[in-house]
């Protein structure tokens, strides 16, 4: 829940899209918390507006009969019943891998086939894991434009629609659920969070730099920090990228727990802009997606040449306008996105390219209608760079690993590691990228951590009763 500074504005600075709340009221429920009650959560009546020139543009609205109405207007009415379509089979996928996947310990593909079978949900090829969103798109709607905005999806896991899984139209269907803003930012969730845990007796110690995870007779024994002083522990949670582990950052001994993982294929990373400017020209809504005219060249810049694309489509989250026809600032809090690639930790993004995307992504805004008066000292750049430091080991990479092909679901790392008493979590483990897919991440490590302390209590006692016997 990145926020960044700006003289007095607080810019929420990624993520910014807060979607299935009922994850978060059922943590609060469970620690004897009421969101509602902890932060203040409102929907969205309109999920985003999307922009591809001028004269096209669409939004999507949380009434699935307004966004199909809003699409029969735009691109003829056989589409908006192709979109209805759409969001029935979206719908499916996702009710058979909520819970057979999603929040479930991971599965490999026999397991997850035998568990579909076995509620009598038809099995895995339902969920379309072997064809791409894009062939998906493409059999599905003729107005290309629509292809780019469902195909846009895949950029939620860090992916190229080209070459992610058709499995993943299933986030059409989790923001068909609801889209919801906090009023005071993003990053009032976890501070919402924090507050409930120290209530709970949890205490935090924030800046302290963790520099080994060290073991004993094979399990974690005790975590050391960058000054030396070592805390024993009997578990860690951690959630840093896998590939920080895989690769050292907490000692070699802990790096066996994800052998291999710092060379799976990563997820895009980003340029950001985070600003106080004047807009104007456009409507901007909290959500907007302005579209690059070629689709297929953008991820192949960035997946293929490894490159910032040349022309990119751009997010803006404009956080002061939470409800349309709201009153905002002249000068009002932005936040703007443009995909990059994952390269932060073998090339430095100097000042020169920091300058060209940022022509590039104006000129995108620009074709759209969209005018931003900016002053340099009013704008903070967040490269893949500044992304790599911020989480070591990742290149900039803000998804973990690409879901790329049909294996890349079950090769994401799940909670429980091959050394005992270490667990991983956040977007970058099972069951994926997101805020409430990273909540869940950690979820599951507390369920395999409890499990497996209940586990070695029940052995204890057995050996025990074993030693009392033999006696």
């Amino acid at each position: 829940m990145r926020t960044v500074e700006i003289g007095d504005a607080h810019i929420d600075a990624g993520p910014t899209v807060f979607t299935l709340r009922d994850v978060f009221e059922m943590i609060f429920d469970e620690a004897g918390a009421v969101l509602g009650e902890r932060v203040q959560v409102a929907p969205l009546e309109i999920l985003a507006r999307h922009a591809w020139d001028t004269d096209s543009r669409l939004d999507l609205f949380a009434d699935r009969q307004r966004s199909a109405q809003a699409i029969s207007e735009f691109a003829g009415a056989a589409e908006g019943r192709r979109y209805v379509d759409f969001c029935r089979q979206a719908g499916k996928t996702f009710r058979i891998l909520d819970d057979t996947f999603i929040r479930a310990q991971r599965p490999n593909p026999l397991s997850l086939t035998q568990r579909t079978l076995t509620e009598g949900l038809g099995g895995i090829r339902h969920i379309k894991p072997f064809g791409t969103l894009w062939g998906k798109l493409q059999s599905q709607f003729r107005d290309p434009r629509l292809r780019q905005l469902f195909g846009r999806y895949a950029t939620y896991c860090g992916s190229s629609p080209f070459l992610a899984p058709a499995t993943l139209m299933l986030v059409a269907h989790v923001e068909q659920e609801g889209v919801w803003v906090l009023r005071d930012g993003m990053h009032q969730l976890a501070w919402a969070m924090t507050r409930l845990a120290q209530h709970l007796g949890v205490t935090f110690h924030f800046g302290r730099e963790i520099s080994a995870i060290e073991l004993q007779h094979g399990s974690v024994a005790m975590v050391r920090d960058a000054t030396g002083e070592a805390q024993p522990c009997c578990a860690v949670i951690s959630n840093a990228d896998p590939a920080a582990v895989a690769r050292g950052l907490f000692g070699e001994h802990a790096s066996r727990a994800v052998n291999g993982y710092d060379k799976a294929p990563r997820s895009l990373s980003a340029m950001t802009f985070s600003l106080c400017a004047t807009a104007q020209g456009f409507p901007l809504l909290h959500h907007n997606v302005f579209f690059s005219r070629d689709y297929q060249r953008e991820f192949d810049d960035i997946f293929g040449r490894r490159q910032l694309p040349t022309e990119p489509t751009v997010y803006v989250c404009a956080q002061d306008r939470q409800t349309p026809g709201d009153a905002h600032p002249r000068k009002e809090r932005l936040f703007c996105l443009t995909n990059a690639p994952a390269i932060g930790d073998s090339h430095h993004f100097d000042d020169r390219e920091i300058a060209a995307c940022m022509t590039t992504t104006w000129q995108t805004l620009g074709r759209c209608g969209l005018q931003l008066d900016t002053e340099p000292t009013e704008t903070v750049v967040t490269s893949p760079s500044d992304f790599n430091r911020l989480f070591p080991a990742s290149g900039g990479a803000l998804y973990g690993q690409a879901s790329h092909g049909w294996r890349a679901s079950f090769t994401r790392p799940a909670a429980r590691t091959r050394i005992p008493g270490l667990y991983l979590a956040g977007g970058a483990t099972h069951p994926g990228p997101g805020i409430p897919m990273a909540a869940l991440s950690g979820r599951l490590a507390v369920q395999s951590l409890l499990a497996d302390q209940r586990s070695i209590a029940r052995s204890s006692q057995v050996a025990m009763r074993g030693g009392t016997s033999m006696r």
